[in-house]
């Protein structure tokens, strides 16, 4: 199976580590938020203007926030290390951050 980006690959592995019946509620939210952040970025990159594309890398940004808190609330709860499924998260957040900001501050036509 091909890996996928450091948080949805990671986050699916971070799902199968902690399905515990206890815990599957929360393995699930961050499966699910970490499959979305790749799937806001990607619909967000075939709109036209930039408030459009705005909109969805904010989703992405709030996908990833959310995965951020799972991750410290496994953290605290005892689930696991997630030291590097935080590292990767940081990574991708500020890849994310770093996009939007070129893409706002572009000069191209889109508004």
């Amino acid at each position: 199976m091909a890996e996928g980006p450091p948080v949805r690959a990671g986050g699916l592995r971070f799902h199968s580590d902690v399905s515990q019946p206890e815990t599957y509620g929360l393995a699930l939210q961050m499966r699910r938020a970490a499959v979305s952040i790749p799937a806001n970025i990607a619909e967000g990159f075939r709109r036209r203007g930039k408030p459009d594309k705005a909109r969805f890398l904010n989703m992405a940004e709030g996908s990833v926030e959310e995965c951020r808190y799972f991750l410290i609330l496994a953290q605290d709860l005892g689930y696991g290390d997630s030291k590097k499924l935080s590292a990767a998260l940081e990574e991708v957040s500020r890849l994310l951050n770093a996009y939007t900001a070129a893409i706002l501050t572009s000069s191209t036509s889109d508004s």
